[in-house]
């Protein structure tokens, strides 16, 4: 595969300065990590840029109940941060903060540049306000009684006991978590970005298209209106206190972090060009000559979360402030532990800090994590027994296995010196070097992202190279008087092909890769991607050290043992659940605790079986999600406590029981017209219920 070496600026999404990575996020890095250091070892420039996202009340507050400045919090995460960027081979060009001169510039230019064009208005919004806080309050920083239940202390958009959905102005008795006064209802002007302009949408309905086909029709229906989600306008102001960047012109007014968040990306490479890392990296252009060139593809690596902002405000903003748009947004799913969420208390927590304090090899991840990457945006497993089977199979039994069975015999029998090749290997030979096509196939999966797809094709060819050594049994012609030419040449050929296994390999083992380059002595332009000669005759090569340890199993119970007691949590009647409870809900009630009902209290419930067409998360409501369900004759909308355990794409599609006669409640995102029933206890612990298989859209439960 060879192609006109290109110029990329390539991204992944900023995490959020409040915390260490966390495995969604190295993830992520890994996966762009393999497709950058694929378009390197072809020869194209990549400039990778990585940042903090360091802005928003919570960093704020969370600054202030430490006693430290945000800018103290925010410079002791970054310290943090090279340890698992370093850790995990991540070959990041630059990392920067949102927090930043550089943002501030480019933030305010583009702010500018949009109200110029008539893109940015204000309004005024009502919202509750602390008296003692002097600020106003998200809906997670309000709590109260529930209007349904009158169960205290309840968060400001859903009830974690009876899972109602409500606005924060219908609590009873709501307090501020911040302070514990009375919060007020305020009026104040905020900034909007006019997203659904007619220029805005034209432009979009064009541009989406370019993104992956599930990615590209989610965007078709908000932009359509025919979805689960109205395209609105963006509310992109906040109030002081706010630890953020002013907008110019507005006192006591900052730009939503979600707006000078992905500006970041601009800022990072802003940064690299004017500390001279882009020039010290080959780039003689400056910033501004670099970012609007028509031969630099900008591409964002980001997981499917974040999908609205990226794929629909980020290019907006881009394109009617006179820059440079994205080519491309590769999307991804989420990873989890055995099938199971991610829970610390579950031990399906899988932390990065502590694999790497554990000791255990970073490649072993990058490979188990390529062998299940794909271009699709779909959520990938780790499987413990899984990790140690492919690991210990893949990479120590067939990949290391043929350095360490046949470089010994060169060392001691050859002088270190590599013989001619073996004419029984011919074919194989022809496969791996004559033949362009290994190398085509194999590379075109790396540039889609189908990275399992380029295991299972290396895979294949590490069986054929196996299986020529296992048939050749170069242990067996050392014992043979006679046949030192035809070890020789055995011991050579095997070398060659795990030189071109391990090129194949570099960007899932760089530093496996790194070793092999030093023990076979390989020039750095013998690592490029498509080498189509074999090492000559008298090549020397290093004595050979082993490449890979094998994964103890025991490294893997330690890895999941949180030293915390697991929490099994009990089976409880829900209907809508919350999504980030400051405590667990309360105990489940015994089977029969209740008071007891009759079969006619029962037949006032119109329980129905309803599929869910649409599902979307309710900027401004943390917990909720917007649920289109079919009842087979009409759709109904209802708002759902559900989002902290389950995403949109996990939902639409499947089908499970509504209270299909709740009285409709009018909320300020819309009306919820029924109730999803599910159990548990809540939070990350809340499981829909589902029919048995058969049952269709509209059945009524009895």
């Amino acid at each position: 595969m060879t192609a006109a070496p290109r110029n990329y600026f390539v991204t992944t999404a900023l995490p959020y300065a409040n915390g260490p990575f966390h495995i969604g996020h190295i993830m992520e890095y890994i996966q762009a990590d393999i497709w950058v250091r694929f378009q390197r070892l072809q020869g194209h420039k990549v400039h990778w840029m990585g940042a903090d996202d360091a802005h928003g009340a919570p960093i704020m507050l969370k600054a202030e109940a430490e006693g430290i400045t945000p800018e103290e919090l925010v410079a002791r995460i970054a310290a943090g941060r090279p340890q698992s960027l370093n850790g995990f081979l991540l070959s990041f060009d630059h990392w920067h903060s949102t927090h930043s001169p550089e943002n501030t510039e480019l933030s305010q230019e583009i702010y500018r540049a949009l109200k110029a064009s008539d893109l940015i208005y204000r309004e005024p919004v009502e919202q509750f306000f602390d008296p003692v806080k002097n600020m106003f309050l998200a809906d997670r920083y309000i709590k109260g009684e529930c209007p349904n239940c009158h169960s205290k202390d309840q968060y400001g958009d859903a009830c974690e006991v009876c899972s109602s959905v409500y606005s924060p102005t219908d609590l009873i008795n709501p307090y501020s978590t911040l302070s514990g006064a009375k919060p007020v209802l305020k009026s104040s002007d905020h900034f909007f970005f006019k997203l659904s302009d007619p220029r805005c949408v034209e432009f979009l309905t064009e541009w989406t298209k370019r993104l992956q086909p599930s990615v590209a029709n989610k965007a078709s229906e908000w932009l359509s209106g025919k979805g689960d989600r109205e395209l609105g306008d963006w509310d992109i102001s906040r109030d002081a206190p706010y630890f953020g960047i002013p907008i110019p012109d507005a006192p006591g007014k900052y730009f939503y972090v979600w707006l000078d968040a992905p500006v970041g990306y601009l800022a990072s490479l802003k940064n690299y060009f004017t500390t001279g890392k882009a020039k010290a990296n080959g780039e003689p252009r400056s910033f501004e000559q670099f970012i609007a060139a028509d031969d630099v593809r900008q591409i964002h690596f980001i997981g499917k979360d974040i999908i609205y902002f990226h794929t629909l405000f980020w290019p907006a903003m881009l394109k009617f402030a006179g820059r440079k748009i994205p080519d491309n947004v590769y999307v991804h799913g989420f990873i989890t532990v055995s099938g199971l969420k991610m829970s610390k208390s579950r031990g399906t927590g899988l932390s990065p800090v502590r694999y790497l304090d554990l000791g255990m090899n970073p490649e072993w991840l990058r490979y188990y994590l390529a062998a299940k990457l794909n271009a699709n945006v779909e959520d990938i497993d780790f499987n413990p027994e899984d990790f140690v089977a492919r690991v210990n199979s893949d990479l120590v039994g067939k990949y290391v296995n043929i350095a360490s069975r046949c470089a010994g015999f060169i060392t001691k029998r050859f002088g270190g010196k590599l013989g001619a090749l073996d004419p029984a290997a011919q074919q194989l030979a022809q496969d791996f070097v004559s033949d362009s096509e290994c190398w085509n196939r194999i590379g075109e999966l790396y540039e889609g992202r189908e990275f399992g797809k380029a295991m299972r094709e290396i895979g294949s060819l590490l069986d054929r190279v196996n299986q020529y050594i296992d048939s050749a049994k170069p242990w067996e012609l050392a014992k043979v008087a006679g046949e030192e030419q035809r070890l020789h040449q055995v011991c050579s050929t095997a070398l060659n092909f795990f030189w071109y296994l391990t090129v194949l390999l570099a960007p899932v083992l760089p530093e496996t890769a790194r070793k092999v380059q030093g023990f076979l002595r390989l020039s750095d332009a013998q690592m490029r991607w498509g080498q189509h000669q074999w090492l000559p005759e008298g090549h020397e090569i290093g004595a050979y050290e082993h490449l890979l340890q094998r994964v103890d199993p025991k490294q893997l119970l330690a890895l999941f043992d949180t030293g915390e007691p697991e929490v099994k949590p009990a089976a409880k009647a829900t209907t809508v659940a919350s999504t980030t409870p400051a405590k667990p809900a309360g105990e489940t009630p015994p089977v029969g605790a209740l008071a007891e009902v009759t079969v006619e209290d029962f037949a006032k419930l119109d329980l129905r079986i309803a599929k869910i067409v649409a599902a979307d998360a309710v900027e401004g409501a943390d917990k909720l999600l917007k649920l289109t369900l079919d009842l087979g004759e009409s759709q109904r909308t209802v708002f759902a406590g559900i989002r902290s355990a389950y995403t949109p794409d996990q939902l639409v599609g499947r089908f499970t029981l509504m209270l299909a006669n709740l009285k409709p409640r009018k909320m300020r995102f819309g009306t919820s017209e029924g109730m999803v029933l599910a159990a548990g206890p809540g939070g990350k612990e809340i499981f829909l219920l589902s029919p048995d298989s058969g049952a269709t859209a509209g059945m009524k439960v009895k």
